[in-house]
C-alpha cells in the first residue's frame, strides 16, 4: 500500500506542472495556426533538354532517379531524391517560347553531413565544373556551388 500512496502522491505534485505545460503548449498551437508550419519542399524545374538534366542530376550530383511522368509514350518529367531531398525535372513545353532563360535568379541551399571536399572531387571526377571550390563561411558552414545545365545554381553546405 505504501508503495501506492507514493506514486499518488507523486503523480498529484506533478500534476499542477503538466497543467501549466499544457496551457503553454496550448498557447503556442494557437500561435503556430496563424503562421505557415513546412516541414519539406520539393522544386520542380523546368528544363530544356530532360534527358541530359536526368544524366546531370544522376551521374555529376549522384541524385537517384525516381517517379516518372509520362504522357502518350513521352516522357515529360521525373523526381530526382538526393537523400531526404526531392527535386521535380520537367521537360519544356516551349509553350512560352524557345528562347525562355530558365534558372537566372534562383539559388538552392542545401545541406549534408558528407564532406564537401570528397563530394566536390567526387562531382569533379564525374564531370561537374564547380562554380565555387570547397570554401569555409565566415558563419560556420563550409560549401561549394554548381550551376545545373540550365543555370539553376545549386549550393551544397556541410554545416559541421
Amino acid at each position: 500500500m505504501a508503495t501506492k500512496r507514493t506514486s499518488k502522491a507523486k503523480k498529484t505534485a506533478k500534476a499542477p506542472a503538466k497543467k501549466a505545460l499544457a496551457k503553454k503548449v496550448k498557447a503556442k498551437s494557437a500561435k503556430d495556426e496563424k503562421t505557415l508550419r513546412l516541414t519539406s519542399t520539393a522544386p520542380s524545374l523546368t528544363v530544356n533538354d530532360l534527358h541530359k538534366s536526368i544524366a546531370w542530376y544522376r551521374d555529376v550530383l549522384g541524385f537517384v532517379l525516381g517517379e516518372r511522368w509520362e504522357h502518350e509514350g513521352k516522357l515529360l518529367g521525373v523526381e530526382m531524391s538526393a537523400g531526404a531531398v526531392t527535386f521535380m525535372i520537367g521537360q519544356d513545353d516551349w509553350k512560352k517560347g524557345r528562347d525562355r532563360v530558365k534558372g537566372v535568379g534562383v539559388r538552392f541551399y542545401c545541406s549534408t553531413g558528407q564532406d564537401i571536399d570528397r563530394l566536390a572531387a567526387r562531382i569533379k571526377a564525374n564531370g561537374g565544373t564547380l562554380a565555387q571550390e570547397p570554401t569555409d563561411q565566415p558563419w560556420g558552414s563550409r560549401d561549394l556551388s554548381i550551376d545545373d545545365p540550365d543555370g539553376y545554381k545549386i549550393t551544397i553546405a556541410n554545416e559541421r
